[in-house]
């Protein structure tokens, strides 16, 4: 106990420097938005760590008043006391969830990937139904979205499409649903009624700022090129698409959705930070201790997650083992079925992880 209270009161402390150093910021817009979101981290835990020194003190007076002489006052300090020793006895529970190791993503806003996999059309279109998915999802939170790249098919599907999301938390909600999604359907041009299997990749990255991912211009190489519709066809003369390959790691993010080059630019500069990003923070995690470390599943590309059956209308998430026989409410957002038991138990593991 003492220990997390010597924790409590450094991670107080540090708050009370991050507001002092906010009021002397000045103009520098950056810092000061990298300020304010490590103090909008830590705030709740020091706000129930005041609550809860408070509520010592009080219990500490409460028991000096149980030793009156006075019955009537004895017995208020006596019943106050054992009201104070249930919530002090709460908060405490209360703090020890709050410190758990958080993923410092879980806030960020999110750009998502969902690329068509195995299945050829039917991959795109089932593409395009993910992408509704999560907007309607997105929608139902209040959340914004706005697509940075898009690379659509002739049949209204998507071979990619890259998109950001901004509210609060989503992250935390959305980070589970990376990984291969399969759909078990008859298509539209099956004329035997055969249902056949095609899947799509959805990549879930957070949002990186030119503060915390600085990419020197020396290592990135830019090529223009003109943009394509769908089915590939050209649709503007000028080369306004913009394609950036990080030169020390080969990624590659390419925008062409925008009229301009710049616009172009920033959003595919946007995508590569994010990705540069998430290779960070996974070696971070790494090096901490990988055995030790809370997740569910892998969130690896190459891990199936959920099969969406038409047939059966059932939507089963396979490191859950659970299932939803409500298919079409699934693909209208209705996926808090998941999401909730994913955070569920990814708090459970972190807890489990911290007690052995």
């Amino acid at each position: 106990m003492n220990s997390m209270l010597e924790k409590l009161a450094g991670i107080e402390q540090r708050f009370e420097d991050l507001e002092a150093e906010l009021m002397q910021v000045g103009e520098d817009y950056q810092r000061a938005a990298v300020l304010a979101r490590e103090r909008s981290n830590i705030e709740p835990i020091v706000s129930v760590y005041r609550e809860y020194r408070t509520l010592n003190e009080q219990l500490e007076q409460a028991v000096m008043l149980g030793e009156s002489d006075d019955t009537e006052i004895r017995e208020l300090a006596e019943a106050e006391v054992v009201e104070l020793k249930l919530q002090i006895e709460k908060l405490q529970d209360q703090l020890k969830h709050l410190l758990l190791p958080r993923d410092p993503r879980d806030e960020r806003n999110v750009i998502m990937e969902i690329r068509a996999g195995t299945g050829g059309d039917e991959a795109t279109l089932f593409a395009a139904d993910l992408f509704r998915m999560y907007s309607r999802y997105a929608e139902g939170r209040k959340w914004s979205m706005e697509i940075l790249s898009q690379n659509e098919t002739g049949v209204g599907g998507f071979r990619e499409v890259i998109f950001l999301v901004k509210g609060k938390g989503t992250f935390s909600r959305l980070k589970h649903e990376s990984g291969v999604h399969r759909v078990q359907r008859v298509p539209v041009t099956e004329s035997q009624g055969r249902i056949h299997t095609s899947t799509a990749t959805v990549a879930v990255l957070a949002e990186a700022d030119e503060v915390e991912i600085k990419i020197p211009d020396r290592d990135v190489r830019m090529d223009v090129f003109g943009s394509a519709g769908a089915g590939g066809q050209s649709v503007q003369k000028n080369a306004t698409a913009v394609r950036l390959t990080h030169i020390p790691t080969g990624i590659v993010a390419q925008c062409q959705d925008e009229r301009s080059q710049l616009q172009n630019r920033l959003r595919a500069m946007s995508i590569l930070r994010a990705r540069l990003y998430a290779i960070v923070i996974q070696e971070k995690q790494e090096k901490e201790d990988a055995d030790r470390r809370a997740q569910v599943g892998t969130g690896g590309r190459a891990e199936k997650i959920r099969t969406y059956n038409y047939p059966q209308s059932r939507v089963t998430d396979h490191r859950l083992g659970l299932s939803s026989h409500n298919l079409l409410a699934i693909l209208d957002g209705d996926l808090d079925i998941f999401i909730e038991e994913l955070a569920t138990r990814e708090e459970a593991e972190r807890l489990q992880a911290v007690q052995d």
